[in-house]
């Protein structure tokens, strides 16, 4: 059983404030820190804690910050295929206010340079049972991934953030699309072409099926919904927690989820054929939704990440 995560990799600078500003307003930090992070470099480290067996193809500089993010995805146990280049690895600039909220800006760096894949990356892909996408890379590189992977027989999860137009061709190699309100409203608009900004996360998840493929929109606090086509939606309630800061933690959902639904698949042999039933669906939310419910508790993407253990401790203490 394996996991391949294909995706960015920064360094965080977070800084926390009582109130993140609007436009033209300055306010001063409380505190501040630096981390890992990225979406995919968070993604694999959220899968690689909650037990799989993960790969991550990525892009890094060659400087300071990728050899502190290599420290911290071989210390989680990640099997790395990281490419360095000659541009400076990406970072993500995050403000965290007192209701643990956040605003990022990204400057991607090197993430640009993952241009395409090899001969050897695509051999990593193809050989996975699943393949975990966003889109902090290059949009190329992330369909051909896709189309490698579903040639495979691979099943395909994409985290479609940040939010951008998809093609029917892209989303035609996708098993299962995870997106949160927002994202999902940006898609069934598409999709539709009305206004779906009012539209419930069972409606936007309805929406989102008919292309074909399992749908799950995270609701944050409220759990999330899973739907598959031609079948009711099913609502995976969320867990009651202090949140002390949000950053990530959509992120240990998706790296949490593939976690479970590898190990999941393969426990009724059909790991690496396409998209999974509801019931297994629903339960890989479940379990992903425990693991964002305690990475909100803690600060920083990768430092909020729980462990297999610390997530089975939480569920048998609720």
């Amino acid at each position: 059983m394996s996991i391949v995560v294909v995706g960015s990799a920064n360094l965080d600078l977070v800084y926390r404030v009582e109130r993140i500003p609007p436009p033209g307003e300055t306010v001063l930090a409380v505190g501040s820190d630096s981390a890992p992070g990225g979406k995919g470099n968070n993604q694999v480290i959220a899968a690689a804690r909650a037990g799989a067996r993960a790969t991550f193809v990525a892009a890094l500089g060659r400087d300071a910050a990728a050899e502190r993010l290599i420290a911290s995805l071989e210390d989680a146990g990640v099997d790395l295929r990281i490419r360095r280049v000659d541009e400076p690895t990406g970072t993500a600039i995050i403000t965290v206010d007192d209701s643990a909220e956040n605003a990022i800006v990204v400057d991607s760096g090197a993430n640009r340079m993952l241009d395409g894949l090899d001969d050897s990356e695509r051999e990593v892909v193809a050989a996975a049972d699943v393949l975990l996408l966003q889109l902090e890379t290059p949009l190329a590189t992330v369909t051909e991934a896709a189309a490698v992977a579903h040639a495979s027989a691979t099943t395909v999860v994409l985290n479609a953030a940040p939010i951008q137009s998809l093609s029917a061709a892209f989303l035609a190699d996708v098993d299962v699309l995870v997106v949160n309100e927002h994202e999902a409203a940006h898609l069934a608009a598409e999709l539709t072409g009305e206004a779906v900004h009012e539209a419930s996360g069972e409606d936007l998840a309805a929406i989102l099926s008919r292309l074909g493929l399992a749908v799950i929109v995270t609701l944050g606090a409220d759990g999330a919904v899973v739907r598959v086509p031609d079948e009711p939606p099913a609502h995976v309630a969320g867990r009651v927690v202090d949140a002390v800061d949000t950053t990530g933690a959509g992120d240990t959902f998706c790296g949490a989820l593939v976690a479970e639904l590898d190990r999941r698949r393969g426990t009724n042999g059909s790991a690496g054929s396409g998209r999974p039933d509801l019931g297994t669906l629903v339960r890989a939310a479940e379990f992903a939704t425990v693991a964002a419910a305690i990475s909100v508790q803690r600060a920083g993407a990768v430092p909020s990440i729980p462990s297999l253990e610390e997530i089975h401790d939480f569920n048998s203490a609720s």
